[in-house]
């Protein structure tokens, strides 16, 4: 597994503001991720999302948990520097692949990624989680990933949506805040221009969203998403997304890692 440097304020500004951006780290992945691409939109998963309905312009696809199938992506998550940048920035002594995810906008897409928090979908909590949107295609400030800086350290988490609906994803929960409008100017909010090889990483507790893809290019994004030390299953109230059915987990025990390996220990 490759090693790209890392500095000890890169790693500061992880923490504080639970985003970073890394520059050119992955040029070498971004033929292989397409490859990947490719092959997921020949043959779907069972988790594979359209969120363009009818009467709708464009493309809106995501498909996840596809990684120990194909093969391109088991290969990017085991020999890429992804893992062992992830367990640098979290401040972790191993690291474990949760899952990884598709997304792709097609030119003319109005479809926006509204603002969200991943954690309160999975089946996990802690706080050493690391999430990785890297374009595989060129994107500009108004079709980029937007994310609010410091909201991993809001006091409680946001309230899980429907995309589609915006009911709320769980029945019966109200231990969760509501989204603030963190459009409203009393945020500072991320979005930069990037080009394929290029990165965000996030924490799983970090607000974030997208607008749509109105331009005349494809926008294409690999996610990769990492456990650390702290991670346990969390229970939730119903279906979580990704669902894993059959994990046979209780609240409170680690992640097993004969569904998610390790896949970087920190040097002695």
């Amino acid at each position: 597994m490759s090693t790209v440097s890392l500095s000890q304020q890169q790693i500061a500004d992880f923490q504080r503001d639970g985003v970073i951006v890394l520059r050119g780290v992955f040029r070498d992945w971004i033929d292989t991720l397409r490859d990947g691409f490719e092959q997921v939109l020949a043959a779907p998963g069972p988790f594979a999302i359209e969120n363009v309905g009818n009467g709708e312009a464009g493309r809106f696809f995501e498909d996840y948990c596809n990684w120990q199938r194909i093969a391109p992506f088991s290969q990017f998550i085991r020999q890429s520097p992804a893992a062992d940048l992830a367990g640098r920035l979290m401040q972790s002594q191993l690291v474990q692949i949760f899952h990884e995810h598709i997304l792709v906008k097609e030119p003319g897409t109005a479809k926006p990624t509204p603002w969200h928090q991943d954690i309160p979908y999975y089946c996990v909590n802690g706080e050493q989680t690391a999430s990785y949107w890297i374009p595989l295609d060129p994107v500009q400030a108004d079709n980029t990933l937007r994310v609010v800086l410091g909201s991993h350290r809001w006091p409680k988490l946001v309230r899980p949506k429907r995309w589609a609906s915006n009911e709320n994803f769980f029945a019966g929960e109200d231990d969760y805040m509501e989204m603030p409008d963190v459009e409203d100017g009393s945020y500072t909010i991320l979005a930069p221009e990037m080009q394929p090889g290029d990165a965000v990483v996030f924490d799983f507790r970090t607000v974030h969203g997208a607008a749509g893809n109105l331009g005349g290019n494809r926008r294409r994004a690999f996610s990769a998403r990492f456990l650390g030390d702290d991670v346990r299953f969390e229970q939730r109230p119903g279906r979580t997304s990704p669902p894993f059915p059959g994990i046979d987990l209780h609240t409170g025990e680690r992640m097993r890692e004969d569904w998610f390996p390790v896949v970087w220990r920190a040097a002695n």
